[in-house]
């Protein structure tokens, strides 16, 4: 009999029929996201849990799933899980690192691109039949190649930006828990403090996990640090910005502009944040390319079978889970 996975949204079909040559599949049935309630129920029986970002895997989670030999999580980021609980009671949990890497940066250089030409604002005043001719002063933007580009967090993601910023002359600043030879090296990029970086860039694009110490990282005080017509671009982490003071720093044009990718409680905005015209907002899509989801989904899938063979999975995040293991 093939072990029980229970998986919280459909995957690609590839990525399904992988999965159901190794396993037997309890699949939520809804093109949304799980209820509390449905995700205990689900959770119930399985063997393994394959779960989504927005799915919060707590202790309770955890125990009302009394035969779960592994938790996989589609996603990059575990901050959704209880990884210390899983690791006491002998758990592996798993993410989905490298394969969104370049689909996640390409991404924040289309906000930064949008933000900084304001491409959100002119399709929406074309499709509306405003465009009535040529002007020299309509939807004056802000040049890129040139200016200066600050990244906060130089992971995989990060650096993964920073390096596209060569082909457009910018100069580069970054800050990290560490410093980044291969930027410095091969980029010129320089390694500075925060409140330095939030000084002198023209774009500031954020990359790191949430942390008790990233929450809120950016706020009131670090948004009043920025140019006046400085760009912030997020595609890590809501929390990690304020959103209502990032929506007060937009509303007064403390800063030009930003493009968010993702939001403090999502999949809810901060009130009012949708009208104001100088940010650009995008429903997570950070990984959704076809080759990038699909990637994923596999990846999940190896993980998930060498779960249930006993072995250890290639991307355990909680590898120390074993010495508990029974």
């Amino acid at each position: 009999m093939k072990p029980g996975i229970f998986i919280t949204r459909r995957l690609p079909e590839p990525v399904m029929d992988e999965i159901s040559n190794h396993f037997t599949m309890n699949v939520n049935s809804h093109d949304r996201a799980l209820t509390r309630e449905e995700l205990l129920e689900g959770a119930q029986s399985c063997d393994v849990l394959l779960c989504m970002l927005s799915d919060r895997i707590d202790r309770e989670v955890i125990d009302t799933a009394g035969s779960l030999k592994g938790i996989v999580n589609y996603a990059v980021g575990y901050n959704n899980i209880d990884i210390q609980y899983a690791t006491e009671r002998g758990i592996p949990v798993t993410n989905t690192p490298d394969v969104l890497t370049s689909a996640t940066a390409d991404l924040a250089w289309a906000l930064l691109f949008a933000s900084a030409r304001r491409v959100v604002e002119s399709d929406r005043f074309t499709r509306e039949g405003k465009f009535k001719g040529w002007s020299p002063t309509q939807y004056l933007g802000a040049d890129i190649t040139g200016k200066t580009l600050g990244i906060v967090g130089t992971g995989r993601i990060g650096t993964a930006v920073a390096k596209r910023c060569k082909g457009f002359d910018m100069e580069l600043l970054y800050c990290s828990n560490s410093p980044n030879l291969d930027l410095e090296m091969n980029q010129n990029a320089k390694f500075c403090p925060l409140d330095l970086l939030l000084e002198y860039s023209d774009f500031v694009s954020i990359h790191v996990p949430l942390m008790p110490e990233t929450r809120h990282m950016i706020g009131a005080d670090e948004l009043k640090m920025m140019k006046k017509n400085a760009i912030l671009i997020n595609t890590s982490r809501g929390p990690v910005v304020d959103e209502e003071a990032l929506y007060e720093a937009l509303r007064q044009g403390i800063i030009g502009g930003a493009g968010l990718d993702v939001y403090e409680d999502e999949p809810k905005l901060y009130s009012g944040l949708e009208k104001l015209d100088n940010v650009v907002l995008l429903p997570h899509i950070g990984s959704a390319t076809v080759e990038t989801r699909m990637n994923m989904g596999l990846m999940c899938a190896e993980n998930a079978t060498a779960i249930v063979e006993g072995r250890i999975p290639p991307q355990a995040v909680n590898p120390e889970y074993a010495k508990n293991a029974s």
